[in-house]
């Protein structure tokens, strides 16, 4: 097997998130249900920009947060993404490079602008996400660079890559890719909402191409159809080499054959801002894996960069990971 040159590849839907501290009301006056992720057009997103207060612009994705983690971490990150050849394009290419992840997709010349989220954070930490896709679901198997895929150890994804037909061929693709130069894959489910609709697929694909499954309850849940946590862990177990299922403040139980982990979440004096903590987990969780640890201490390492996640706004670390996880005696 040829020599890797990183250790996790992220592909996902490359999204700027605009993050704003908002009150009740404005989701009320909004029409918002708080903690749900929307999808809005192009004039939705221009008319809640307008009303919202102060904002803080970062490059954001599920998988691009977890890329960013990895590379805070230590480990050899890369990263494909369509945005477009526009300012919040800019944003994204150079938060992303600046955490230290090789990004080099091609940027769109024409058509929708590049993607964003307003990330809406109430006093309770909670987040209602409005999601404008732009550029990002325009991601092809042109932007999918074989080579990269072949010298990566794991290959990981997100789930919402399905919900166009262009991005889910790139998407199986790129497991076959991985498969074949005999490298892991893995994915995120990203949503409930999402595993509602694409469950049949998803199963099969799980099934036949991915090795690490990353699921919080709910998706793992409505994945196979239970309300029971107990029932679905026992059906992905039989569907997958690894499955990751996190729990919020519950922890994460960690799956592999006939073997089962369960491990804690980390302590924290206060919920600010609970988008990104199941992408950090995964961040940490991978770094821990290409590293030879054992599952538990990924999952260790996983809470790790969910409660630093957590404790600020925005969904990307404000410390360097590898000095959190030597200081907290993990790493």
């Amino acid at each position: 097997m040829a020599e890797t040159r990183f250790d996790v590849l992220c592909i996902g839907n490359a999204i700027v998130d605009v993050l704003a501290k908002v009150d009740d009301s404005f989701l009320a006056k909004h029409g918002l249900t708080k903690g749900m992720m929307r999808l809005i057009d192009e004039e939705t997103a221009e008319r809640l920009y307008a009303d919202m207060g102060p904002a803080i612009e970062i490059s954001g994705g599920s998988a691009g947060n977890t890329a960013a983690g990895i590379a805070s971490f230590g480990s050899r990150a890369a990263y494909f993404g369509k945005i477009k050849n526009d300012q919040l394009g800019d944003v994204f290419t150079h938060d992303l490079r600046s955490q230290g992840v090789s990004f080099n997709s091609q940027r769109a010349t024409d058509g929708p602008a590049t993607a964003r989220s307003f990330v809406l954070v109430t006093a309770d930490g909670e987040r209602t996400m409005n999601t404008y896709l732009g550029a990002c679901v325009n991601l092809t198997m042109a932007d999918i660079d074989p080579d990269i895929v072949a010298a990566a150890q794991i290959t990981y994804m997100e789930g919402y890559l399905w919900d166009r037909p262009e991005a889910k061929e790139a998407f199986q693709r790129a497991a076959k890719m991985a498969r074949d130069a005999g490298r892991k894959t893995a994915i995120t489910l990203s949503d409930s909402f999402c595993v509602d609709r694409h469950r049949d697929s998803f199963l099969e694909l799980i099934r036949n191409q991915i090795d690490i499954v990353f699921a919080n309850e709910g998706e793992i849940c409505s994945l196979y159809q239970t309300s029971q946590f107990e029932a679905a862990r026992e059906s992905v177990r039989r569907d997958c080499e690894i499955a990751v299922l996190t729990r919020s403040e519950r922890g994460s139980e960690i799956v592999q054959g006939d073997k089962s982990w369960t491990v804690p979440a980390r302590a924290i004096a206060k919920v600010v801002d609970a988008t990104g903590a199941g992408d950090l987990f995964a961040a940490g969780f991978l770094h821990g894996l290409t590293s030879g640890k054992p599952l538990d201490h990924c999952a260790k390492l996983g809470a790790l960069a969910a409660a630093e996640v957590i404790s600020h706004m925005g969904a990307r670390p404000e410390v360097n990971l590898a000095e959190h996880g030597r200081a907290a005696g993990l790493l």
